[in-house]
């Protein structure tokens, strides 16, 4: 079973960046394809980014897309999600998210259901 650690998180001003990472432990890293999701305070979690297991693959939400990177390194058990031009309503708990199944390909990737293990989260807040 893996266990997931998310760092990174804090409070930043619009425009500004943010790299979070996810350290994982416990299993095989390699083997998962992992995802970060975010929730906003009253709001159901929704979906950010998703990276195929080998790395050779993202996929962004339209909210993110073109100002947010998604990557990983095997070799540290690490997934990062990097971050720009941070916007208010980027404020949220960000957790990434590990899925044993070959789901990078379905539709429902985007999907937290889909998603058997999670970290704990890490606050990120934009200030106008």
């Amino acid at each position: 079973q893996i266990q997931l650690v998310e760092s990174g998180g804090g409070l930043v001003q619009a425009g500004e960046a943010l790299r979070l990472s996810c350290a994982a432990s416990g299993g095989t890293f390699s083997s998962y394809d992992m995802a970060w999701f975010r929730q906003a305070p009253g709001k159901e979690r929704e979906f950010v980014a998703a990276i195929r297991r080998s790395g050779g693959g993202t996929y962004y939400a339209d909210s993110v897309k073109g100002r947010t990177t998604i990557s990983r390194d095997n070799a540290e058990n690490t997934v990062y999600l990097q971050m720009n031009s941070l916007k208010p309503e980027d404020t949220a708990v960000y957790y990434c998210a590990a899925a044993k199944g070959a789901i990078f390909f379905r539709s429902s990737r985007t999907r937290s259901d889909e998603y058997d293990y999670w970290g704990q989260g890490t606050q990120v807040t934009v200030s106008s």
